[in-house]
Order: structure tokens, then sequence, then C-alpha cells
């Protein structure tokens, strides 16, 4: 890596098509070719000495490296427009999002779906930066928050976007290879656990009626992220939720090896100061975004009805 602070521009056109994972959305916003903001994305990664995106047929994904990259880039970009309008004014633009989310919920559940609202709404911007949503406490410094826990937030609006149960997933080679059917066929496998989540592996074993497992090893992770990349790998049982597995399941990337589910006693919201006037770009996100989560609730349901059949 060559020492120095990357151009600018370079970092604009990574943050931009890290939003609309797409070089052609990012393009647009930017008000040049598809072509011009890949060269500056490439420039970057090579400044840097990492590969930010990975180049999918249809579309792009952020790398693990793009996504340690991404909250330090956006944060960095946001905290200066905020500097700039407290120190020179400016009205504030009602087509413009600001954003902040837990880093699971943002990989798994609202990147894949953003394309939607920012296809239905091409002038809207939405400014997207993770948060760790483990504090109990927190100071809302954009327009809108996804914010785990039960709430009450005084002096927020709040409305909930998920409705999950909890359980182990592997990849398709793991079980596989351990031929695990039954909970208490877990013993000697290693348990990967994602902290910061009321319920956790002592609690669905003990629903499973398999206290007595005995795994070869445990790691514990504070993002759902790296909890499910490690599970992905085939290295470990992570214990995870519908809103972060759902997506993976259906393509086949992760499969669930039992039938017994808890149910989750917290979840995802959505966020915004309660005495502030929402924007037009505000109003349209929250709208999206309930529907998207009244969709996501109804496809599982129908899932989980076939599955009893």
């Amino acid at each position: 890596m060559r020492k120095g602070l990357p151009p600018v521009n370079w970092l604009r056109a990574f943050e931009v098509a890290a939003r609309h994972l797409s070089f052609t959305g990012a393009a647009r916003e930017l008000g040049v070719t598809p072509s011009a903001v890949s060269q500056q994305v490439r420039l970057l990664e090579h400044h840097v000495g990492a590969t930010l995106f990975e180049r999918l047929p249809r579309g792009l994904a952020l790398s693990l490296a793009g996504e340690a990259y991404l909250p330090v880039v956006a944060e960095s970009f946001e905290r200066l427009s905020r500097g700039t309008a407290a120190l020179f004014g400016g009205a504030a633009d009602p087509d413009r999002l600001s954003l902040r989310s837990a880093a699971g919920f943002a990989r798994f559940w609202l990147i894949p779906k953003l394309p939607r609202f920012l296809d239905a709404h091409p002038e809207v911007t939405v400014r997207l930066s993770r948060r760790t949503w483990s504090a109990e406490s927190f100071e809302i410094e954009s327009d809108m928050e996804i914010r785990f826990g039960t709430g009450p937030w005084p002096g927020f609006g709040a409305e909930r976007l998920t409705w999950d149960k909890v359980f182990p997933v592997c990849s398709p080679s793991l079980r596989s290879a351990s031929r695990i059917k039954r909970p208490e066929q877990l013993s000697g496998l290693r348990l990967i656990h994602s902290i910061g989540f009321r319920e956790g592996w002592s609690d669905w074993l003990a629903a499973a009626g398999a206290q007595d497992v005995v795994p070869s090893g445990s790691v514990e992770f504070d993002s759902a992220v790296l909890s499910l990349e490690l599970a992905l790998a085939g290295d470990g049982v992570a214990l995870s939720r519908n809103c972060f597995a759902d997506g993976l399941l259906a393509d086949g990337r992760l499969v669930a090896p039992f039938p017994q589910r808890i149910e989750a006693s917290e979840a995802f919201h959505l966020l915004w100061p309660a005495a502030r006037s929402p924007s037009r770009a505000m109003q349209l996100f929250r709208d999206w975004i309930l529907a998207e989560a009244t969709e996501t609730a109804a496809v599982r349901l129908r899932r989980s009805s076939q599955r009893r059949r």
C-alpha cells in the first residue's frame, strides 16, 4: 500500500458505488460514465492494496475489505457535510437521506433490497453508514436509523421491521461431512456465537433438548457478518436468525440442519426523531421499507407453511 490519503474522487466513486452496488448507478449520480467510476475504484483498490468489490454477473458486492472500509469513508464524508452545513449554512436537501444501520442487518437484509428503492426513486440519494448496535443509549446524527432491541426509545418514532426465529446454520459441505441430522450430533463440532443477542446457543440447545452437547470448540464475534462468514467457509455451525440467514438459505450457500427454532425476543426497528418534520426522502423510505418488511414476513410465513406440509 502506498502512503498518503487517496484522491477524493476515488473515495467518492467507491462510496457511491457501494451505496448503489452498481457502477452504472454510481455513474448516474456522479454524472460520469460507468467506466470512469470503475477505473477510479480500481485505482483506489491499487492504492490501498485490497479488493473492495466482488464483481458479479449482475452488479457488485462488497468484499470483506470493502465492508470494513465503507463506514470509514462514508462517515468521513458525512462529517465533512455536517461541518460545512454547521459553519456555512445551507438548506436541507429533501431528496437526500442519511441512514445508519447495524452492520449485519445492512449486509444481509437491507443491501439486497435497496436497489429496488433506488430504482423506484432515482432522485433520492441515500447515504448509508453502519453503527454498533449493542450499546443501549445513542443519539441519532442521521435522518433515520435502523436499531436493534425492544425499545422504547423516548423522543423517537419507531416501526418494527423484523419478526425472527433463531436457529443453527452451516455450510452444505459441513453438514455432508459431519452427517448431522439431530441436535445432539453437534458434539464435536465448533459452535459460532454472535454476542449481543438475548437468545444464544444455551437457549436453543435447551429448547432442542440437547443441553449435553460438548462442542469441539467455540468462537465469539460481535458481528453477525463475521459469524456467518465463518459458517460459509465450513468452519463451524452458527446460531443465526431469519433476517440474516434467509437469503443465504434460499440460494443454497447455507443450510439449516434442524427443524427446531425459537422465537427471537428482540427485533430491528426503523427510528427517526419524533419532533422533526420528515423530509420527502424520509417519507418515501419509511413507506418503502415497511412494505418490504411486510412482504418479507409474508414470504417467510408461506415458506414455513410449505415446510410443515
